[in-house]
């Protein structure tokens, strides 16, 4: 009996020891993962001391210290405390992220570990640069890459949809349950997405060449978009004919059915004429070869050609010269108001004024030559200025008079009446060509109203 106690007690002292021994390897174990490393980033990111280090969403340490560096970024301490990560190996990066979009300490430290399992490690009390870390980005930071009228576009943005959803709170619950089946194709959409990894891949590359391809045009977009708001406020201006158009449109779409059902027979009608236009079309391919140097040197005269007959502004194209010309041909045609009186157009009046002038016409028509003449000699003559071309005449008549044999002055008295018998000579019905010394007027009817006897004077 003795015995068996003095064995119990043993065990029961082993067990005390084995226990003792088991509690101070796990503290000296904890002790020993006090795996420290330091990130730098940019900026803190609202982090406190105590927040979680999380790898894939796993804690493995929180954060210990926060201190600002003289180069002023902030040095954030971070304690490992998970033996399968610490230490740390290099090329880890530390990302600060939120929980969630509400409250101020749900700030961790997300990260994100090189691949592969080996490689050289952080030593404890080592540094993660600032190029390997990433603050967080709040919706402050955000909006203040906004200018003042993005953001008050955006503030009236907001209070729009408030105004949009208020008092529709059961509509849209009702509308959201619609929604549902949506969601779940889109969920199958996307698990059809991640089926084939490698052509995700292609289109995403793919589709960032073609965004980095526009960013390069972005002036070019610029402008589009601008037409594009004119074209919209437009189309906005114009929104009752819309309306109206679309109200006609299901008509127009079921005429637009029936005519595309007959268009059937048609199309069965031309395949003739496709057979037999085949070989007609191989031999086209020349002649649009040497038509292509044509289209190219066409192009600026078909764009001159399209500002020539329309472009923006009033009364500067074909277009408008076209329209203006109605109000003319009512003017020269057509019967018009005037003056509180109907009137007849003004090529009828002209018409009649013509047939009365015939007479005159054909009198005054002979003397083209004379009249020709007379206005070359006028613009071949004298000097040239600014005002026009012009000639100097000057009439030379003698201021004496032979009085037998003697050269007696004029008396002042008589000159203006000598001047005036010498400058006109009365010959106010010459014939055509009379102008001519020595010409002789021919092919002129007898009863044509000239003086053949008006010549000029001399020999």
């Amino acid at each position: 009996m003795l015995r068996s106690t003095h064995l119990s007690r043993t065990l029961a002292i082993a067990a005390i020891v084995v226990g003792i021994a088991a509690v101070a390897t796990v503290l000296l174990r904890s002790g020993a993962t006090d795996y420290t490393v330091t990130a730098r980033f940019q900026n803190a990111s609202q982090l406190v001391k105590g927040n979680l280090v999380q790898v894939a969403g796993l804690e493995i340490g929180q954060v210990t210290d926060i201190d600002l560096t003289p180069d002023g970024e902030a040095a954030v301490k971070l304690k490992i405390t998970d033996d399968d990560y610490a230490p740390l190996r290099r090329g880890t990066t530390a990302v600060v992220r939120q929980a969630s979009l509400s409250g101020v300490a749900n700030r961790y430290v997300d990260l994100h570990l090189p691949p592969g399992s080996g490689g050289p490690t952080i030593d404890d009390g080592g540094v993660l640069p600032a190029d390997k870390t990433t603050s967080a980005v709040d919706l402050d930071q955000l909006f203040n890459t906004f200018d003042p009228r993005t953001r008050k576009a955006l503030s009236r943005l907001f209070r729009g949809s408030a105004d949009q959803w208020r008092g529709a709170g059961p509509e849209a619950n009702a509308g959201f349950a619609y929604l549902d089946p949506s969601l779940a194709a889109s969920s199958r959409l996307f698990r059809e997405l991640n089926r084939d990894q490698p052509s995700l891949e292609r289109f995403l590359k793919s589709s960032s060449g073609l965004v980095t391809d526009v960013a390069e045009r972005r002036a070019d977009l610029a402008g589009l978009i601008d037409h594009l708001a004119t074209t919209t406020n437009a189309i906005a201006a114009r929104r009752g004919d819309l309306g109206e158009s679309i109200v006609r449109l299901p008509d127009f779409m079921r005429r637009a059915n029936t005519t595309f059902v007959n268009l059937r027979a048609t199309l069965d009608d031309l395949e003739p004429l496709v057979d037999e236009s085949k070989p007609v079309a191989k031999k086209l391919r020349p002649f649009l070869a040497e038509l292509r140097p044509l289209a190219n040197d066409a192009r600026p005269t078909l764009r001159d050609l399209a500002a020539l007959t329309r472009q923006a502004g009033a009364d500067n194209d074909l277009v408008e010269l076209t329209r203006g010309a109605v109000p003319l041909r009512d003017i020269a045609v057509g019967r018009v108001d005037r003056n509180g009186k109907e009137r007849e157009g003004a090529l009828p009046a002209s018409t009649k004024a013509l047939a009365q002038s015939w007479p005159e016409l054909a009198t005054a028509r002979p003397y083209a030559p004379d009249l020709t003449g007379w206005f070359d000699d006028f613009s071949h003559s004298g000097v040239y200025d600014a005002l026009g071309g012009g000639s100097r005449a000057a009439a030379h008549v003698n201021g004496f008079t032979n009085v037998n044999g003697v050269l007696q002055p004029v008396p002042p008295e008589l000159r203006q009446a000598l001047f005036e018998k010498v400058a006109s000579l009365g010959q106010r019905s010459r014939c055509p060509g009379a102008i001519e010394r020595g010409a002789t007027p021919k092919d002129l009817p007898e009863d044509f109203p000239c003086d053949r006897s008006e010549v000029p004077l001399g020999p």
